[in-house]
């Protein structure tokens, strides 16, 4: 799971692009050349996606570090601790 995707879905619901856009249908009939436009928001949603993107799936330095002190014998964990917290996250979700 991206960590990053869940900014996403945020960016682009405070923007609105989630909603389709009709555009009004247009009487007069014009030839011409083809011209494409991305607006200042479709830019920075393509910089929002390449950053999602060329995130890490793991957070390889919050990881070392834990697993130097699970060798060290440091790290302990009350499994009263992580069961509480897992109902609690159980809970959010349902």
């Amino acid at each position: 799971m991206r960590i990053g995707v869940d900014a996403l879905n945020q960016i682009q619901q405070v923007y609105g692009t989630n909603k389709t856009r009709r555009t009004p249908q247009s009487s007069s009939v014009s030839y011409g050349r083809d011209a494409v436009e991305i607006s200042g928001l479709g830019k920075d949603l393509q910089v929002a996606r390449q950053a999602v993107k060329n995130a890490p799936d793991v957070r390889e330095d919050l990881v070392a570090s834990i697993k130097a002190r699970i060798d060290s014998g440091e790290y302990n964990v009350s499994a009263e601790s992580f069961a509480d917290k897992l109902m609690k996250k159980f809970e959010e979700l349902g």
